[in-house]
């Protein structure tokens, strides 16, 4: 709406606040503030019809490029926007998103892929969302809020069997020039910091002490950095390697190829480089308290722990005697 106030001056300021836009402007008469209230109005009225047919594709577009393009895992939110991109969702424009879109989409990606991922895709989708909302003033609301999550997939709890280490072990030989046998050398050092392939793959040898066993990271999944004290045998891997820079001399999207074919050449089935962080975290509860094992692993919240734990009641028992 729009207000006009006289000022001790005996000029008049008129004031405009419409679809969150806020304006205003000094006049020497009433009228011209009026006439001006009155066209300032009408221009923020017009520039949201015309936001609103934008296609909903072009916003995921602008929000992999100036928001996905920041964040530490650009690399995959931005293929996931890229797949998103040819649902018939995306040929939608912003003012026609309704909330039974996007359970129609849900439902017949539920048929496609796991609860899981159907998760992450409509989080992902609501960022946009409220991103367009918030800071583009592209819509007055997002329609994902009325929309139901599917119910989240039981916490993973693969753990590799004896049998199987031998076999990835076979599978990458020991010939640590070698990038394959480098990328299962990761995944063992993994299995004892608990750090992720992301963290493992950026480590740099200024960042390690190997007399103190700490390594440092900047940079971490949670946005703050850390430091990941280092087993005897933790340290025992890092000084097997030659000396690169990275530390591994690997980038995530090599790890991610060569961790794939080696574990498919080993014939071990359904096992993910990231289920070394489950391994670690069983691991390490046997030898820490929670608090130092979330200030370890990078946790602030320590039910956060539970999607790794799984120690067994049997287990359990052992312990209590």
């Amino acid at each position: 709406m729009a207000s006009i106030r006289k000022l001790p001056s005996g000029n008049y300021r008129a004031e405009v606040a419409r679809q969150g836009v806020r304006s205003s402007k000094v006049f020497p008469t009433k009228q011209a503030a009026k006439d001006w209230a009155s066209r300032e109005e009408q221009l923020i009225l017009n520039s949201e019809s015309v936001k609103s047919q934008t296609p909903f594709g072009d916003v995921m577009d602008r929000y992999a490029r100036e928001v996905s393009s920041t964040k530490r895992g650009a690399r995959w939110e931005i293929i996931r926007i890229e797949k998103l991109r040819k649902e018939d969702l995306a040929k939608k424009k912003m003012a026609d998103l309704r909330a039974a879109d996007f359970a129609d989409w849900r439902d017949q990606r539920l048929t496609e892929v796991s609860s899981g991922a159907v998760i992450r895709e409509m989080n992902l989708l609501s960022a946009i969302l409220t991103q367009a909302r918030k800071e583009w003033g592209l819509i007055s609301s997002n329609p994902l809020t009325d929309v139901r999550r599917p119910a989240a997939p039981p916490a993973r709890d693969r753990m590799p069997t004896d049998d199987e280490m031998e076999a990835l072990a076979i599978s990458a030989g020991s010939d640590l020039a070698n990038a394959t046998a480098r990328a299962f050398h990761a995944f063992l050092f993994s299995i004892e910091t608990a750090m992720r392939a992301g963290e493992v793959v950026g480590l740099t040898w200024d960042r390690v002490d190997l007399k103190k066993r700490v390594a440092r990271l900047d940079v971490t999944k949670n946005g703050t950095a850390r430091e990941v004290p280092l087993s005897s045998e933790a340290v025992r891997l890092l000084e097997a390697l030659l000396r690169k820079d990275p530390v591994f001399g690997l980038t995530s999207a090599q790890l991610d190829a060569l961790w794939r074919k080696l574990r498919d050449r080993a014939g071990v089935v359904g096992l993910t480089y990231h289920d070394s962080r489950h391994v670690a975290i069983v691991r390490l509860s046997k030898k820490l308290d929670v608090l130092a094992l979330a200030r370890m692993v990078g946790h602030r919240d320590i039910r956060q722990l539970q999607t790794y734990y799984s120690e067994t009641a049997e287990e359990l028992a052992k312990r209590l005697d």
